[in-house]
């Protein structure tokens, strides 16, 4: 077993649990640390397969820029603890045998597929370079880099409507 094989299974765990952690909590400030972990152990997988460059990206615009938006949300509008009632008792069945299904289709992908790591096609030598992305966003990819940036946008504008209190007359 190499050491990139055992940094990849030690960081998948770490990801795992921070996911289970981010879902678990019942404080939101938490479970947004929680999801800021799991985006640094994303960003050393993109290390791992030689994407420095998105790993820096990943840093930097998820774990950086939008979890800051979120932690502000939260603290502005005071939701630090979730709401535990739940109204429809249909969701948790449905989601643990949704659950139990990616867990067995996840075991067979690994297990029962044999050399799985074989059939990966190595990646070209400009993989993931700034060059590159730039290229592929500002041609191919312009209208949903355009669009996400609406939706950013929308979305800062709609948490400004919703902190806003009425003006009282006096």
């Amino acid at each position: 077993m190499t050491a990139d094989l055992i940094l990849f299974f030690g960081l998948a765990a770490v990801a795992i649990g921070a996911a289970l952690g981010m879902l678990l909590s019942k404080n939101a400030v938490y479970s947004a640390l929680f999801l800021i972990l799991n985006f640094a152990t994303v960003a050393v997988f993109f290390l791992l397969l030689g994407a420095p460059f998105i790993a820096m990206a990943q840093v930097a615009v998820y774990a950086g820029a939008i979890m800051v938006l979120f932690l502000f949300v939260i603290m502005l509008l005071g939701a630090e603890q979730l709401l535990t009632s739940h109204k429809s008792g249909w969701q948790r069945p449905i989601a643990i045998l949704l659950t139990l299904v990616l867990l067995v289709e996840s075991i067979y992908l690994i297990f029962g597929r044999g050399r799985l790591l074989s059939q990966v096609a190595p990646v070209a030598s400009d993989y993931a370079s700034p060059e590159a992305i730039g290229e592929l966003l500002f041609s191919r990819y312009l209208l949903p880099f355009e669009v996400t940036s609406i939706l950013l946008l929308v979305a800062m504008v709609g948490v400004i409507v919703l902190i806003k209190k009425p003006k009282a007359n006096n």
